[in-house]
């Protein structure tokens, strides 16, 4: 008595053939690939000029590189019927088109397996084309066409952007060409708290020109929908956002504040060390030993750096250095301050100071003080938009240096544009709407 509770599998729907036209019919399984035999679910022997049936004539056979099992390479093999038709001599093939784009030779299921895999998973193209059994050329192309025309090119991947973040970004490291580009990101999702940040476009070259280009290229309506622009300390990007986007309030990034001052603290030791020892810093050299932990915040620092730093300053002829580091000191606790007011407030007193009260003697404490005299309304800005941080932007980048390790570097821009824009594009949700 026949006792299964369960039925037979069916290969055409095991192999994500269903949505393919295709129906399974065989397969052959060897230890380095499995091959599928297949035809057409519904043949049309209908000639398409004068409406006749057709006769078959032959049958050909085409083979497609589809979604891997196990990772194992996974061969359609079709047969492909040609008709003729008797009436007007026409000859045609079965229809593909649900199977494969045309000149193509990876199936639309694979194709939309290795899009995923470049997507969600961040697999290198050599590792896909591995999965796929083709070579990398053939992945790369199909891969990054099918990328450009579903995800990259659809117009409303630009909508309910809010909150813009800029930079620039150095997509190679060669002595020859231009290794800059500009990267424009949507801060959006961060500043509302649904998500992480996504990259928008990136643009060769870096300059008020590139990016008032692309602001200029977008619609009326889309602009007036921007709020914020937070970026760096290049004025460059605060000129473009001003003239294209004159309603949106530019936020100077918090990140970019801070280094401002460690910088002016690095400046200070360093020619204070020369004045001392006329020569650069060595390991047993006082301010040398301290050049880390000055830069640690003092909510930050162990007992044993809060000493060696009094320790430090118990020297008079540190004092030059202890005047900048008090700076840098107030800098970092205005941002660390729990309420945003209370970090506005003591911002904006540091900036009032040291803007136009600045003993003799500190020329980085001048010039820091300049920079932030005039980029004064863009640092006070960010209390008032808390979330609207540049530091996201900061982590895109990260994760694109990430890639370009993965890859081995790009020498192509325009393949590096796109492979970036699937990378950090956020199009994740898209191929995978459950997570």
């Amino acid at each position: 008595m026949h006792h299964s509770i369960y039925t037979p599998a069916n290969l055409t729907t095991f192999t994500n053939l269903d949505g393919l036209g295709l129906t399974a019919i065989g397969q052959r399984l060897t230890p380095k690939k499995a091959e599928i035999l297949c035809q057409v679910t519904n043949p049309d022997p209908w000639c398409q000029t004068c409406g006749t049936p057709g006769n078959p004539r032959d049958t050909v056979t085409r083979r497609l590189a589809h979604e891997p099992f196990g990772w194992r390479p996974t061969v359609l093999v079709i047969k492909h019927r040609r008709y003729r038709c008797n009436h007007c001599q026409r000859v045609w093939r079965e229809d593909l088109s649900q199977a494969v784009a045309p000149r193509q030779k990876i199936s639309r299921t694979g194709l939309r397996w290795a899009l995923a895999g470049l997507v969600t998973q961040h697999l290198s193209v050599s590792r896909i084309a591995e999965g796929l059994g083709v070579t990398w050329n053939t992945a790369n192309e199909a891969v990054l066409a099918e990328g450009q025309r579903l995800l990259i090119d659809d117009p409303t991947r630009f909508n309910g952007v809010k909150v813009l973040g800029v930079d620039e970004h150095v997509w190679r490291h060669t002595k020859s060409g231009d290794k800059y580009v500009t990267v424009i990101v949507d801060l959006t999702p961060v500043k509302a708290g649904t998500g992480t940040a996504r990259l928008l476009d990136m643009i060769p070259g870096r300059s008020k020109a590139v990016f008032k280009t692309w602001l200029a290229e977008r619609g009326e309506a889309w602009k007036n929908n921007v709020e914020v622009v937070a970026m760096d300390g290049f004025t460059g990007f605060k000129s473009a956002a001003a003239e294209e986007l004159p309603q949106a309030v530019e936020v100077l990034d918090p990140f970019h504040v801070v280094k401002l001052g460690s910088e002016a603290l690095d400046q200070a030791r360093q020619r204070v060390q020369r004045e001392q020892y006329g020569r650069r810093g060595r390991k047993d050299d006082p301010l040398y030993k301290c050049r880390r932990t000055l830069t640690t915040g003092l909510s930050l620092a162990t007992e044993k750096q809060k000493q060696r730093v009094e320790d430090l300053f118990n020297v008079a002829k540190h004092e030059p250095v202890q005047l900048v580091w008090s700076v840098y000191q107030r800098m970092v606790d205005a941002y660390r301050q729990k309420k945003p007011e209370i970090g506005k407030w003591a911002m904006e007193q540091l900036i009032n100071e040291i803007g136009t009260k600045v003993p003799k003697g500190l020329p980085e404490l001048k010039k820091l003080g300049g920079t932030l005299r005039r980029r004064k309304p863009d640092i006070l800005a960010y209390f008032d938009h808390i979330g609207s941080s540049n530091g996201p932007t900061e982590a895109l980048n990260g994760r694109l240096e990430h890639l370009r390790g993965i890859a081995l570097g790009f020498t192509n821009l325009t393949h590096y544009i796109a492979r970036s824009l699937l990378e950090t594009g956020g199009f994740r949700s898209r191929l995978h709407p459950e997570s």
